[in-house]
Formats: structure tokens, sequence, C-alpha cells
């Protein structure tokens, strides 16, 4: 059976397929998603607790590559293959390089379940891949146009740094650091403790989300659609390929392979209603939303679990 947060995604779309009256209201999502970043990023600093070491900055580099390489391998097959223009070519090239906060709790949530090894460093993987995929995709477009990528990216800069979600990620794990399980216990036992509930409430709301995207499902788009389910299995093996060569362990590997065959739907719509005003976010809502991730959760991370254990079983 899928994990139980997982069902949780579930039951919201199912409700949103059948036009429920089931809603959390918008003040509460947004609580839920800040208590989400907030308690990853917690749980990340905790793990990182004297565990520091200029030894991570190969593995952070290496990351961060692969979240800039993604966008510059998808621009020319969204382009020629999926028949978008130039804006929705870099624009779902950023999404799909950019990675998926939602997908990387319930990845998390599926390796300690199981009892998988993860490195303290892995909440450092959502930053380090975030930040160079918007910037490859905004520089991609901006040489299309031929015009100068050194102006656009001024104002993306402040704007992705600044972003709640990475300003709860990195504050969270610079705090948790700070701190440790022990000395702040008093107030991360709160947030890690719940941790679980969370997830799987903020699940119900990505479920009853994912089912406005895909009601009614605009099969004229099917190029996208197809594209939104093939990229994730063909994305995890870059992940995957990094990971191994990296020599990760499970747990981490599990999580940077999922977070490669991720797509944003947080910090990169954001992004992108800047600097590229002429791309159509809800084509890349519908592909990350609607399609990607709950492929990712309901399908892809055991399946890739599936395959780390036959490589390094």
């Amino acid at each position: 059976m899928p994990d139980i947060v997982v069902m949780f995604f579930l039951l919201g779309l199912l409700a949103g397929l059948v036009k429920s009256d089931l809603a959390i209201p918008k003040a509460a999502y947004d609580t839920l998603s800040l208590l989400l970043m907030l308690t990853i990023g917690l749980k990340g600093g905790m793990a990182l607790y004297g565990n520091l070491g200029w030894s991570l900055l190969p593995e952070l580099a290496a990351v961060a590559a692969l979240g800039a390489l993604i966008p510059l391998a998808l621009m020319p097959l969204l382009r020629r293959l999926v028949r978008l223009s130039a804006a929705d070519s870099a624009s779902l090239a950023a999404h799909y390089g950019s990675v998926s906060a939602g997908t990387f709790a319930v990845a998390l949530a599926f390796a300690e379940g199981r009892g998988l090894p993860i490195g303290a460093e892995v909440t450092l993987y959502l930053v380090m891949m975030e930040l160079p995929a918007i910037m490859v995709a905004i520089a991609l477009y901006r040489r299309h146009q031929g015009s100068n990528a050194g102006e656009a990216m001024q104002g993306i800069w402040h704007e992705t740094l600044t972003n709640r979600g990475v300003i709860l990620l990195a504050g969270g794990a610079v705090i948790g650091a700070m701190y440790g399980p022990m000395e702040g216990a008093k107030v991360t036992e709160l947030f890690t403790g719940a941790f679980h509930a969370v997830l799987a409430l903020f699940l119900l709301q990505m479920g009853l989300t994912a089912a406005e995207t895909l009601r009614p499902i605009p099969w004229f788009h099917w190029r996208l659609l197809a594209f939104a389910l093939i990229a994730p299995p063909l994305l995890s093996l870059a992940g995957l390929g990094v990971g191994l060569a990296l020599g990760l362990p499970a747990g981490s590997l599990l999580i940077l392979t999922a977070l490669a065959a991720s797509a944003s739907y947080i910090a990169a719509p954001a992004a992108m209603r800047t600097a590229i005003p002429e791309a159509n976010i809800g084509l890349a809502m519908l592909a990350s939303l609607g399609f990607t991730f709950p492929f990712n959760v309901i399908v892809g991370i055991p399946l890739y679990h599936r395959l780390i254990t036959w490589l390094t079983g």
C-alpha cells in the first residue's frame, strides 16, 4: 500500500474530481505550507548540527550543476517536440529544473519510514537546485530574445532569494544547525513531531488543487501532458547518476532522484510571472501539479526506491 500521507493526496484528488464541497481555506493552506517549509528546514538544520564542513562543497556544487543542466537539456526539447513558444519553453524548463518541496517531503517521509540512511545535507539540495534552474531558464529566454540577460536578472535574484519558501528553508536550517536537537528541543519538537500530520494536510490540499487543474483535462495539450508523465522517470535517471557518482547513502540518493524528477509549483511560478510575463503559467501548473506531482508521489518515489535497491543491493 502507499504511505499513509499519500492517501491524503488521493483523498483530496478524489474529492476534487467528484466536485465535493471539501475545501481548505486559503489562510489555512498558507499556514500549512509555511509550517511544512519551516519544519523541513529545522529537520535539516538539526541533522547538520556538528556535521558542517568544507567537505560538503563538492557535493552541493554537483547538485547545483544538476539544477542548472536540466533547463539546458529541456529547453530545446520543449521547443521542438512539445512545440511550445520560447516563453512557455523557458517557463517549463525553469519549473522542471527547479524542485518541489512537497515531493521532497514525501520522499523524506518515505525514506525515514523505511529506515534508509539520510545525509544531514539533503535539505540544502532544495535551495541548491532551485536557484540555478530559474536563473538558467531566464538567461536562455533572454538570449533567445536577443536581450541582455544580466539586466533581467537583477530583480529576479532578490525575488528568488527572498521567496518565503527559501527564507523559511534556509532560516530553519540555520536555526536547527545552531541549536541542534537537544538545546532547541522545546521548540523544534513541536514542529518535527507534527511533520507527518502537517504533510498529510498539505497533501490533502495538493490533491484538491491538482483536481482543479484536471477539470476538464485539456486533451488538446496532449504533447504537454505526455511530457509531464515521461519527464519524471527520465529526469530521475540524471539525479540517480549524480547521486551514485557522489556515493550518497540510500536515503539521500532517493531524495536527490525524486527532486530531479520533480517540478516546482511554488517558487518557479512566482519567478516566471515576473521574469517572463509572456509565459502561460497555467500550462506549467497543469504539467507540474496536475500530472508530474501526482505521478511522483503515487508511482515515482516507490519506483525510484526499487531501482536504487536493485542497483545498490
